[in-house]
């Protein structure tokens, strides 16, 4: 009943996409023409090796972000994507959700931060960023500037949208005072 749940979920959110037309966010194919579709069954995310972790920003030292979008089917640096995420207990449970690719990893991985539709409001640790095609309903979203995450490339489960250079580059701003990274673009 869940997976039946969970099709009927990412459906609804498919044509709520296709039915909104976005002014801030451009939607992005889902994957690239050669590779097999994904359903919402799998274990992207999850697989041994292609996990998304959760890792410490205070020791990475050597991030460089840029906006470098690309309507390729892969995760890139300015798109929003939908992944899962281990809870912060980090226990084995987690859940699907959308986070922002923040730059390149590795040639298999990207760093990226996690978002959230819950409210935020004064917190130091989350930035608002608004609505996008991201989400079905069209809330206002929040980055959470606190967690960054290691995201395989094949743990991507979709593409959402590629948010806007404006937006982006705010991210980057508050990412860049707090941990001292640099941007490349």
């Amino acid at each position: 009943m869940s997976k039946t749940n969970g099709i009927l979920s990412t459906l609804v959110d498919v044509l709520q996409r296709l039915l909104r037309q976005e002014s801030t966010t451009t939607p992005v194919r889902s994957r690239l023409p050669d590779q097999p579709p994904r359903t919402a069954g799998e274990d992207s995310g999850r697989m041994p090796g292609t996990e998304t972790v959760r890792i410490d920003p205070e020791r990475i030292r050597d991030l460089r972000v840029s906006y470098a979008p690309q309507r390729d089917g892969a995760p890139d640096a300015g798109e929003v994507i939908w992944t899962w995420v281990p809870y912060e207990e980090n226990d084995g449970r987690g859940k699907d959700r959308p986070v922002l690719v923040i730059g390149r990893q590795s040639a298999e991985r990207v760093y990226a931060v996690r978002m959230t539709s819950k409210p935020h409001n004064g917190d130091r640790d989350y930035l608002s960023i608004g609505s996008g095609g991201w989400d079905g309903q069209g809330r206002e979203s929040w980055v959470d500037i606190e967690q960054l995450y290691s995201v395989h490339d094949r743990g991507m489960r979709r593409e959402a949208a590629i948010l806007d250079k404006d937006r982006y580059k705010r991210v980057v701003a508050a990412l860049m005072r707090r941990y001292g990274w640099a941007r490349t673009d």
